[in-house]
């Protein structure tokens, strides 16, 4: 029979701080979790602060607003109910656009972001925006757009509304995160023309990550020229999703594609075909349409991006307004 060495027991108010230690390092070490608003953007739009700390201005009339965007020096304005507008008001630079609660926005127009830089717009509905794009971004870098709820109906033709966000001219630096797309017909152009290479090649570089595209037909993004990345991204009955066109890089990563005809296409629609790298994809069917797979691989930041299996459930409880 063998005989165990018996071990000192160390004091119970010993064993009780090292078991409230290990407790509290548990606690410490658990990831953020997946719909937890960002302070700040992941992805190409990292290092967008808008107006900063600037102090808040509340606006809930339509000039009023339009005065309170107006020019370059930091500001903050908070937009306190729905806005009724026709075409799309231009908001300055080092500029932050906030709605206050869960419904406070714009509807029957949208914003432009021309010729600016350093400018956030979160957490509001902007709906219906007849004839023009809820927001467009066109010859900007340094944008963070998050937490929007963007919409429009499908029971016109589809240019009866323009897109829910295009970004063209040679845009840059452009992070799109936690918004929901919904009920639309061309949902993100980002290039606006096959033609417009000498201007786009070298910029529209774009992330996407954890938006919710709901009943829209294509444009998930349509993208020319630039670079693209898409992960953590719920794309729920498409026709055509990712489009990657004229020599375009998209690198397609942990998304989810549900009720989709095409999850990524690269040969459709433009004179030259673009590239593609997939990685990840729950695709619930779709088809894929690679005809070149791409180079980028590597996105040069750091981000985390969540297995698909838990992208529908953070992505459905996290995006839109009132989550911030």
């Amino acid at each position: 029979m063998r005989t165990r060495l018996s071990r000192p027991h160390a004091p119970r108010s010993a064993l009780a701080a090292a078991v409230a230690a290990a407790a509290t390092l548990a606690v410490l070490a658990l990831p953020q979790q997946a719909g937890a608003a960002e302070s700040s953007p992941v992805g190409f739009g990292a290092g967008t602060t808008g107006g900063g700390s600037a102090s808040a201005v509340t606006v809930s009339t339509l000039s009023a607003f339009k005065s309170a965007v107006t020019g370059n020096t930091a500001k903050v304005i908070k937009v306190n109910g729905l806005i009724s507008l026709s075409g799309q008001v231009d908001v300055g630079s080092n500029t932050t656009v906030l709605g206050v609660g869960s419904s406070s926005g714009f509807t029957g127009g949208g914003l432009r972001l021309k010729n600016v830089s350093n400018v956030v717009v979160r957490n509001l509905q902007i709906s219906k925006a007849v004839g023009t794009d809820a927001i467009t971004v066109q010859d900007s870098t340094k944008v963070w757009i998050d937490h929007n709820s963007l919409s429009s109906d499908r029971d016109h033709g589809k240019d009866y509304y323009d897109g829910l966000l295009d970004v063209s001219h040679a845009s840059d630096y452009v992070t799109v995160s936690w918004n929901t797309f919904k009920d639309h017909y061309k949902g993100s152009l980002v290039g606006h023309s096959d033609s417009n290479a000498s201007e786009d090649t070298g910029h529209l570089r774009v992330t996407y990550h954890h938006n919710w595209f709901n009943n829209v037909n294509s444009r998930i993004p349509s993208l020319r020229f630039g670079t693209g990345h898409f992960y953590d991204n719920y794309v729920v009955g498409a026709e055509t999703a990712v489009h990657s066109r004229m020599g375009a890089q998209m690198l397609v990563e942990n998304n989810v594609f549900r009720g989709t005809s095409v999850a990524v296409t690269t040969n459709r629609d433009s004179k030259q075909d673009g590239y593609a790298n997939l990685r990840g994809n729950d695709l619930g069917g779709a088809a894929t349409e690679v005809s070149q797979t791409g180079s980028f691989t590597s996105p040069p930041y750091s981000y985390t991006a969540e297995a698909a299996s838990g992208v529908a459930s953070s992505v459905t409880a996290g995006a839109g307004t009132g989550k911030i």
